[in-house]
C-alpha cells in the first residue's frame, strides 16, 4: 500500500527558507518520478516541481523556479523541497505525490498524495 508522509511545513517570514520531506512507503521508490503539488486556500491543486527516478532530471513552475529545488534520496526512500525566498502566495498544503500527469503544467490525472504539511508564509 502506497503511504507519503510529508513533513518540514510550518510558519516562516517572508524571505525565509523551509525544506519539506516526504518519506515513501509501500512502493519502490527509486523506479518512479516524484513530484510536490500544493493547494492555496480556496484555489485548485498546482503542480510545483518533479524529479525523474535518478535525481538527474527536474522541472519547476515558473513561479518558482529560481526559489525552489527539489531533489531524492532514494537510499533513504525520501523526497525533499528546499524553498527559499519564500512569498505570501506560496502559503498552501504542499504534497508529494506519485503518478502524475501534467498537460502545459496542468495537473491531469494523480494516482496518490500525501496528507500534505502546510506551509504558511506571513510576517
Amino acid at each position: 500500500q502506497v503511504q507519503l508522509v510529508e513533513s518540514g511545513g510550518g510558519l516562516v517570514q517572508p524571505g525565509g527558507s523551509l525544506t519539506l520531506s516526504c518519506a515513501a512507503y509501500g512502493f519502490t521508490f527509486s523506479s518512479y518520478w516524484m513530484y510536490w503539488v500544493r493547494q492555496a486556500p480556496g484555489k485548485g491543486l498546482e503542480w510545483v516541481s518533479s524529479i525523474n527516478t535518478g535525481g538527474g532530471t527536474t522541472y519547476y513552475a515558473d513561479s518558482v523556479k529560481g526559489r525552489f529545488t527539489i531533489s531524492r534520496d532514494n537510499a533513504k526512500n525520501t523526497l525533499y523541497l528546499q524553498m527559499n525566498t519564500l512569498k505570501a502566495e506560496n502559503t498552501a498544503v504542499y504534497y508529494c505525490a506519485k503518478g502524475v500527469t501534467l498537460f502545459q503544467s496542468q495537473i491531469r490525472r494523480l494516482d496518490d498524495r500525501g496528507q500534505g504539511t502546510q506551509v504558511t508564509v506571513s510576517s
